[in-house]
């Protein structure tokens, strides 16, 4: 419990409906050299955490909040860094954030943009350095394209057992390991209706997947399956393969966006199968949002998969400022989650 008063501004924006969170100052001083290791410092910083509690959870925040602290880059090469957050801890990558931040950079002039063209804002993240693409028409931000690390598949139609119930998944990296399942496997569609029993199967199916081999990274830190994507193919377009999401992660969050990491993760999945080329996948979300992805080859591969650098396109508004308090006398304190 907070022993004095705490005051946080964030700036907030959503991707794809996606909220995030941006926090540039007051939650103290992240030790490390890289971000990666200030991820770490964050997650051991009782006082830290109590800032990523009260942003989070309830009453100022919500169960399926995300957001993150700006810090230094890890060098000169990048703008700045982000540790991100969510109410069960810190990610190693977040795609939809990712792509909110580079929207942030150039609307609120942390760097310098081209008001009529491309302005390329570097991010270094837990998993690696990233860039945001922003497009610009009379100095308004038109579309953000995410360029993330390079993501392969680790694992091809694993059996894992829920419940009693065995289903055949895929695990891929795109900044954090993903398990992904065909929702024909459930008789169910994505659809907001049947929103809490896909939740729960793919909360599930996370705990599962979450200490196979193929769920194992070479650093440690990235190690675990960070979330399920629940995929649904639809009709093929002229441009590409066409699927809707509806990704369950952490400890059963799900993501309103198409999700910016896991859209990668699938764009690994489909790479590997050669479905993605040089053409186009449309995600959609259960909340009807669209992100299109594309790939780049990337050598060497990482694993016997190929490894590719994908390409997400989206957009981003921001939503509000704000000024978080937390006084000391407040007998529920930083908040708390209802589930």
């Amino acid at each position: 419990m907070p022993t004095a008063p705490i005051s946080v501004n964030t700036i907030d924006y959503h991707t794809g409906g996606e909220p995030f969170r941006i926090v540039t100052e007051g939650y103290g001083t992240l030790a490390g050299a890289t971000v990666g290791e200030r991820r770490v410092s964050a997650q051991n910083s009782e006082a830290v955490d109590q800032i990523r509690q009260m942003l989070v959870q309830e009453p100022r925040g919500h169960t399926d909040m995300y957001g993150c602290f700006i810090t230094e880059p890890d060098d000169s090469g990048a703008d700045f860094g982000a540790v991100f957050w969510h109410k069960d801890g810190y990610s190693t990558a977040c795609g939809h954030g990712t792509m909110a931040l580079g929207v942030w950079a150039v609307e609120e002039k942390i760097v310098e943009s081209n008001p009529d063209g491309t302005t390329v804002v570097t991010i270094d993240v837990p998993s690696g350095r990233v860039a945001a693409h922003v497009e610009s028409i009379g100095g308004a931000v038109q579309r953000v394209t995410f360029e993330n690390v390079p993501s392969y598949v680790t694992g091809q139609n694993l059996k894992v057992d829920v419940d009693g119930h065995e289903y055949i998944v895929d695990l891929s990296y795109g900044g954090a390991i993903y398990a992904c399942l065909d929702v024909a496997q459930l008789g169910l569609d994505i659809t907001k209706e049947n929103y809490s029993e896909l939740r729960a199967i793919g909360r599930a199916v996370k705990w599962a997947c979450n200490e196979l081999p193929e769920a194992q990274h070479s650093d440690s830190r990235l190690s675990g399956v960070y979330g399920t994507i629940l995929f649904q193919k639809l009709a093929d377009l002229p441009e590409g393969p066409h699927q809707i999401n509806m990704t369950v992660f952490a400890d059963g969050e799900v993501d309103r966006s198409p999700c910016g990491s896991g859209t990668s993760a699938r764009l690994a999945c489909l790479a590997a199968t050669g479905e993605i080329t040089t053409n186009t996948l449309t995600h959609d979300s259960i909340v009807g949002s669209t992100f299109l992805g594309t790939v780049r080859p990337h050598e060497p591969s990482v694993t016997e998969f190929p490894a590719v650098i994908p390409v997400v396109t989206g957009m981003a508004y921001r939503t509000g400022r704000h000024q978080f308090d937390l006084n000391p006398a407040d007998e529920l304190g930083t908040g708390f989650i209802l589930f």
